[in-house]
């Protein structure tokens, strides 16, 4: 049997995923603390970020990586979900963890695992990744949070700073169904005397994330955009967004506190959102300045410019245009449909959408079918995706007359819609990162998309096997 797809059955055997809410005494994180104490304190020995957040944070950690690494710094970044391998999730100076590293890591790490048989595959996983960035003698880690905050098997760690990035309702059956139950989860990274850095927030959320900044002692700052009228909210960073709109990127200025001003910032991610997010990265890395860290200001703009987040609003083809958005609950449903507006001119839009069961997908229909003149619900190989026939009978209660067809793989969902779509359309795949991977491989794999030679596609793993009933649930 091929080692690392051993390595992969074994990271993912466990089949217990983090749960919160069930049993606040079994999910804590005593096990993952067990568990680096006995491999020396790993995450003890780099200095790290730490970020959360509904929406962005994946975003916010690479640009942020990629600016430390512009820097000269030894980097390593920690994200979920990955896109087309697993190796995304745990990454060195910008480059996936190999195969061979990762076996070998997985065999120094077995006997210290198994000590814990209870414990989930998302603390296995996040152990992996803070031993090998220990081992590799990283300078500085950037570390996304898998699920929530509180509880998350990333919250053993005592960051430079922390951010939180946009909050909306997503993982309601774990998190809370209010916002300022999921504030509450996501504001548990928060830590004594740690700057805050936080994304533009719903009223309920905010007021969440300041309560704890107070009890805490822990220093809050505020980014988003700079106020254009007098009701506007004014944040401690402030961002203008500079030039004309096209799809090579972004181009803004960020203004901060004590002068701090950025000018003419690159940005390569689509839609205004991800300017929140450039901005948080940015107040993030001011502040490990301020703290030390050697960060020029030529380091921001060659790193913001070079980073590489693929699979969100990104533009795969043209004549038609071929997007695809990980957009995967209400509100970046409701950010993609303002971006494709401001970015792009077509005559009609072609939907191709699979999501996760556990996901609002009336809620995502509701916002995409209306846009759409044609749309195909399909399924990508990945063990949460729903059922095919279930979004389609969704959609048809939503909107009974819109033509609407039905295939089970993401092959057959491209082939119906390209041979419906002419040049001057806009065919988007959405609904959940795996459909949006599922899609690029397909692409990718015909040639209707062109990928650096270095694009993640092509390390893909085999398609995942079939599992038995377990529970689901955090960064995985």
């Amino acid at each position: 049997m091929d080692a690392y797809q051993s390595a992969l059955d074994y990271i993912y055997g466990p089949a217990r995923y983090h749960r919160h809410g069930c049993s606040a005494v079994r999910y804590d994180l005593s096990r993952m603390r067990r568990l680096l104490e006995r491999l020396g304190n790993p995450h003890e020995r780099f200095q790290c970020v730490h970020i959360a957040g509904t929406k962005g944070k994946g975003s916010t950690a690479a640009l942020t990586e990629s600016v430390l690494r512009a820097a000269g710094h030894r980097t390593g970044l920690f994200t979920s979900p990955h896109l087309h391998t697993f190796r995304e999730r745990i990454r060195l100076n910008g480059a996936l963890i190999p195969k061979q590293d990762l076996i070998e890591l997985l065999e120094r790490c077995k006997p210290v695992l198994e000590s814990e048989p209870e414990r989930t595959t998302f603390e296995t996983i996040t152990t992996l990744a803070f031993t090998y960035f220990a081992e590799q003698r990283v300078d500085w880690a950037v570390l996304e949070v898998g699920l929530g905050g509180r509880l998350d098997a990333t919250n053993v760690v005592h960051p430079a700073a922390c951010a939180i990035t946009s909050l909306s309702l997503d993982h309601t059956n774990v998190l809370g169904h209010t916002l300022s139950l999921i504030a509450w989860e996501k504001a548990g990274i928060i830590k004594p005397g740690i700057p805050v850095i936080s994304a533009p927030q719903a009223e309920e959320a905010m007021k969440v994330i300041v309560d704890m900044c107070r009890t805490t002692g822990a220093r809050l700052e505020t980014a988003g955009p700079a106020p254009t009228s007098p009701d506007d909210p004014t944040y401690v960073w402030q961002w203008t967004a500079r030039g004309e709109i096209d799809l090579s990127g972004q181009i803004f200025t960020v203004q901060g506190p004590q002068g701090i001003l950025l000018e003419d910032l690159p940005v390569p991610f689509l839609g205004r959102h991800q300017l929140n997010n450039a901005c948080v990265a940015v107040a993030i890395l001011c502040n490990l300045r301020g703290q030390g860290a050697v960060i020029p200001d030529a380091a921001i703009y060659e790193g913001m410019a070079q980073a590489r987040w693929p699979g969100r609003l990104e533009v795969l083809a043209r004549e038609p245009w071929i997007v695809v958005d990980s957009a995967h609950n209400v509100d970046s449903a409701q950010k993609l449909r303002l971006a494709l507006q401001e970015l792009f001119t077509y005559r009609r839009l072609g939907l191709v959408f699979g999501a996760s069961r556990d996901k609002d997908i009336r809620g995502m229909l509701e916002v995409f079918l209306p846009m759409a003149a044609r749309s195909v619900v399909s399924a990508s190989l990945h063990p949460r995706a729903a059922d095919p026939l279930d979004l389609a009978t969704l959609a048809r209660s939503i909107l009974p007359d819109a033509p609407l067809s039905v295939t089970y793989t993401m092959e057959d969902a491209l082939d119906e819609i390209l041979a419906w779509a002419e040049p001057d359309d806009l065919i988007l795949v959405t609904g959940s990162i795996f459909a949006v991977a599922a899609a690029r491989a397909v692409l990718a794999e015909r040639g209707h998309a062109r990928f650096p030679a270095d694009d993640w596609v092509y390390e893909a793993d085999p398609p995942p096997r079939p599992v038995r009933q377990q529970t689901r649930g955090a960064g995985v």
